[in-house]
């Protein structure tokens, strides 16, 4: 029995032993497995920023406006000789605006103020519609009051009195637009001049690479149509306001005309009532 029991004894230890040695290496092999998930988990997580980061989006460039573009264009075309296309530019919409300000300023309401002038007259106020005429600005009142001033003098002097001084307000009227075709003029002019110096650019270019490929000439070809380009353009601008103004100064000048024959009219009347 003592046996026996000796031999059950052994038994149960070794089996316990190898109980504890199954559940040291189950606990290992957790261990390592947990230790192996952390490490997958890890480079999975690496792995996705730098998914991420090659997947974000590339940040959008702004967007240029056209004054960028223009500004670009400036520069692409030799900014030193398109200075001289800008300064045309500049000068030729001073004296633009300076005639549009001058002749709305003269355009006034012609048939108040003849209407005016000849009730004074009909009512033998001549100094009245003196200060009618000379009180109201613009081409027609001034013609009037030249007029008015030598009614006394018989209706011959003051005909040739009111021609005379409608061709100097006519004068008056376009003055400075000779500047202003100055300017139409020389815009493409010197557009056409940067087409020639580009152009010239180009075989220089050509000659010293000693090769015709298109990279060679694109700087000087560049620069010849940017300046023809902003010549024409600026050509155009000032030749829609000159044409604007011309307008102005025909319509101003058809009231001149109508103003002096109304004129005539009154004194011929005031002196039929003599």
């Amino acid at each position: 029995m003592k046996k026996v029991f000796a031999i059950i004894a052994l038994m149960g230890v070794f089996t316990f032993g190898m109980t504890q040695s199954v559940c040291a290496q189950d606990e290992a092999s957790v261990d390592s497995a947990a230790v192996q998930v952390d490490s997958t988990a890890v480079d999975s997580a690496a792995a996705a920023a730098e998914t991420e980061e090659v997947a974000a989006p590339e940040p959008q460039l702004e967007e240029t406006g056209m004054y960028k573009n223009i500004k670009t264009k400036f520069i692409e075309g030799s900014a030193g000789f398109m200075a001289l296309v800008a300064v045309a530019l500049i000068l030729g919409l001073a004296f633009c605006i300076e005639r549009i300000i001058y002749l709305s300023l003269a355009d006034v309401n012609t048939k108040k103020l003849l209407e005016d002038i000849e009730e004074k007259v009909n009512k033998g106020d001549i100094e009245g519609a003196k200060a009618v005429a000379r009180d109201e600005r613009g081409p027609v009142a001034s013609i009037a009051y030249q007029g008015l001033l030598r009614m006394d003098q018989g209706l011959d002097v003051v005909e040739r009195s009111v021609v005379s001084y409608g061709a100097v307000q006519s004068s008056y009227l376009e003055k400075g637009c000779s500047w202003i075709t100055l300017f139409i003029a020389m815009a493409p002019s010197l557009g056409f001049l940067g087409t020639v110096i580009g152009m010239v650019q180009a075989f220089d270019d050509i000659q010293r690479a000693g090769d015709i490929s298109p990279t060679v000439v694109a700087g000087g070809m560049k620069v010849a149509l940017i300046t023809t380009i902003f010549g024409i353009v600026v050509a155009l601008i000032l030749q829609v306001f000159y044409n604007y103004i011309l307008a102005k100064i025909e319509g101003i000048t058809s009231k001149m005309e109508d103003a002096t024959i109304s004129l005539l009219d009154i004194v011929s009347k005031h002196e039929a009532r003599k």
